[in-house]
């Protein structure tokens, strides 16, 4: 071996051997040249081996750290099989009953919807709006009408741009949060009776906006790791009249699969082949474990037909409910839905964000939260590889804050849910994630919030109820 390999050897077997943690920060380079008596060149060599052996990651200013993604001894799940026709949808009383269970702070938030509001800069956010409140132009309340604030659809054109797509602020709609911005893409591409594409499992939010509209879904098979089955999609584009898909196709709820790039670009070209739009839910996209983003899909979509959604309530300002929709082709259509829908999204909040985006360190703030919420992964995972039953398979995450947990056959997990809350736990069970009530034995699990005593402890119950 060099001297390089020798080093990096060293190091996988300290982390094989649980010396070295997940979250651990490796010695810098000046260190380990001191102690092993080695050039800097190939101290560097080496973390870039461990790097793409995916055992260590880069963290900007701060150095190589080990990545939380070590847990191996529960199987992962596979392809899932929904029956394949289409559906009419009536999801969202059984999901509201699942959903009121989740709002008592006091149970253990593991089938929460959303991360623990003390990962974001809330009190820097209260400064940006406070001052966009003392300073506000009367005008604004009249020139930020739809599409929005233009500053702040500059910043984002700006982030789109950083991520390879060339996206006008024209095209940008703000919207009160992205479950607006589904609701108003769905609206401007469908009538009521018509058929859309969604992953399977997939977010309840997207179940509930379809039978709103009145819309019936076809369920695409998708991968825990790698997302929607391409083939079955050609299968279904090529059988059923469907009028466009929603998928989420970065670290996806409840799944947290993600589409590989080349995938995404393949998925691009087959929906304009059959001229179908794509909307896209891509609310967890900044949420990203490794060092680099995943490709954008609109950087790879010529001709407008990705409806790209997302918004901050995940990633920085939960419960300012801004979000937006890079509409593409459809940008006319969204925006006069949106003007009849609800006219405006509040517009000292927008000029707050935009303020934020600005100047107010949210490169800085992402790499904290993405850091913070690759630890508590691990921490979740080595708890319920701890207490689980061992024929429990685990889907690993590359991003987001959600487990996708495939129990053990025959177990309910409704059941398994009541028998939690009366626990004082939470979980979100399998079936409100399919428009038919399918994965019945599976569960999503949540390590946006802080694992802790508590946490651990809930997670030991989970396991013996199992």
């Amino acid at each position: 071996m060099s001297l390089y390999q020798n080093l990096a050897e060293q190091t996988a077997r300290l982390i094989a051997d649980g010396v070295l943690r997940p979250g651990d920060r490796l010695p810098s380079v000046r260190q380990a040249c001191k102690s092993n008596g080695i050039a800097p060149v190939t101290v560097t060599q080496a973390y870039a081996l461990l790097e793409s052996r995916g055992l260590v990651e880069a963290r900007p200013k701060s150095g190589y750290f080990v990545r939380a993604r070590l847990g191996q001894r529960l199987a992962e799940p596979e392809m899932t099989h929904p029956v394949g026709h289409s559906t009419a949808l009536e999801v969202s009383d059984f999901i509201f009953q699942i959903l009121d269970s989740v709002k008592d702070p006091a149970v253990v938030p593991l089938g929460s919807s959303f991360p623990s509001p003390y990962l974001f800069p809330l009190d820097k956010l209260g400064r940006c709006l406070a001052a966009a409140a003392r300073h506000l132009d009367p005008l604004a309340t009249v020139t930020d009408l739809p599409p929005g604030n233009d500053e702040l659809r500059r910043q984002l054109a700006l982030r789109y741009l950083a991520h390879g797509a060339s996206v006008a602020p024209q095209e940008i709609v703000i919207t009160s949060g992205a479950m607006e911005g589904l609701n108003l893409c769905l609206q401007a591409v469908t009538r009521p009776g018509d058929l859309i594409a969604i992953e399977s499992p997939t977010f309840y939010a997207g179940l509930q906006a379809a039978e709103r509209l009145g819309l019936k879904v076809i369920e695409i098979p998708s991968h825990p790791r790698e997302g929607v089955s391409l083939p079955a999609l050609e299968d279904a584009l090529r059988h059923h009249p469907v009028k466009a898909c929603l998928f989420m196709l970065n670290y996806a709820n409840p799944t947290g699969a993600r589409v590989p790039d080349e995938r995404r670009q393949a998925l691009v070209e087959l929906l304009d082949r059959h001229d179908v739009p794509l909307i896209e839910d891509d609310v967890y996209a900044e949420l990203h474990f490794g060092a680099a983003a995943p490709l954008c899909t609109k950087a790879v979509d010529p001709n407008g037909r990705v409806m790209h959604v997302s918004s901050f309530s995940k990633c920085l300002a939960p419960g300012y409910r801004i979000g937006w929709v890079a509409a593409g082709r459809y940008a006319a259509a969204i925006q006069r839905q949106k003007l009849s829908l609800s006219l405006a999204t509040t517009v000292p909040v927008q000029i707050a964000l935009a303020d934020y985006l600005k100047h107010g360190g949210y490169e800085k703030h992402l790499r904290q939260l993405r850091g913070t919420l690759a630890a508590q992964e691990a921490a979740l995972v080595a708890a319920i590889e701890t207490h689980f039953p061992a024929d429990t398979r685990l889907a690993r995450p590359q991003g987001g804050y959600f487990l996708w947990l495939e129990l053990p056959r025959g177990t309910d997990a409704l059941a398994l849910h009541r028998r939690a809350l009366e626990q004082g736990i939470s979980i979100a069970p399998g079936p409100i994630f399919s428009a038919k009530r399918e994965f019945g034995h599976c569960i999503r699990l949540n390590f946006g919030h802080p694992l802790g005593e508590r946490g651990r402890a809930a997670v030991a119950t989970l396991g013996a109820l199992l």
